[in-house]
């Protein structure tokens, strides 16, 4: 039985989220936010910690992180307000309403950190290395922007791949362990995810291809 007293604690706390998601400068729902200047994406973000570690390395580059769930984008968003950073901010959004937040050919780099594998295969359609996800990455980049990914399936991993090769995108850096690689030191930040598969041995996958148009 369900008890209806839990119902209404899990709508409360369901409210305080959202409206702790409100109350911060940095977060935009998607119907509040307005195309500005922007070089870095993290999609999928989750917690964004990941961005929130990029922009405090970058103070002079434009980052937003996305993602659907606004009790994990605030608690990015309440960290980047206690180091003070002003060049990052948080939108509430889906991976395929991403051409209405960004201009075409305007992206430096598009980030793509854990997402959902969706394994079964009448799914594949939901990746977000599907190719219908791939073709709007490359509309919204530079021509020389690129599309990272990190992620620790390795069936998932191999499947992106075969994506990417298979749309027309250049594999610039490729590693199937990236803490163990020379690649540079802003691909191995960690990820909020990152940290608990480390934790339980398993190596990061990181791609980094580029479309030419």
């Amino acid at each position: 039985m369900i008890d209806p007293n839990e119902s209404i604690i899990t709508r409360k706390r369901k409210k305080y989220k959202f409206a702790k998601f409100a109350n911060s400068p940095l977060c935009f729902e998607l119907e509040q936010w307005q195309k500005s200047a922007i070089d870095v994406v993290e999609l999928g973000a989750g917690t964004a910690l990941f961005a929130v570690e990029l922009a405090e390395r970058w103070p002079d580059k434009q980052f937003v992180a996305v993602d659907v769930k606004a009790d994990r984008l605030q608690k990015g968003a309440y960290e980047a307000e206690a180091r003070g950073l002003t060049n990052v901010r948080f939108l509430r959004a889906r991976a395929d309403q991403l051409e209405q937040c960004f201009e075409p050919d305007s992206l430096e780099t598009i980030w793509l950190t854990f997402p959902d594998p969706f394994p079964k295969r009448r799914s594949a359609g939901r990746r977000m290395t599907h190719p219908t996800f791939l073709k709007a990455y490359g509309r919204l980049l530079r021509p020389d922007g690129s599309f990272n990914l990190k992620h620790d399936s390795r069936d998932f991993f191999l499947w992106s791949l075969e994506q990417l090769v298979g749309e027309g995108w250049h594999l610039e850096e490729l590693t199937f362990d990236l803490h163990e690689s020379d690649l540079a030191d802003d691909y191995k930040l960690l990820t909020t995810y990152e940290r608990r598969w480390l934790g339980e041995g398993t190596p990061t996958n990181f791609v980094r291809a580029r479309m030419v148009k």
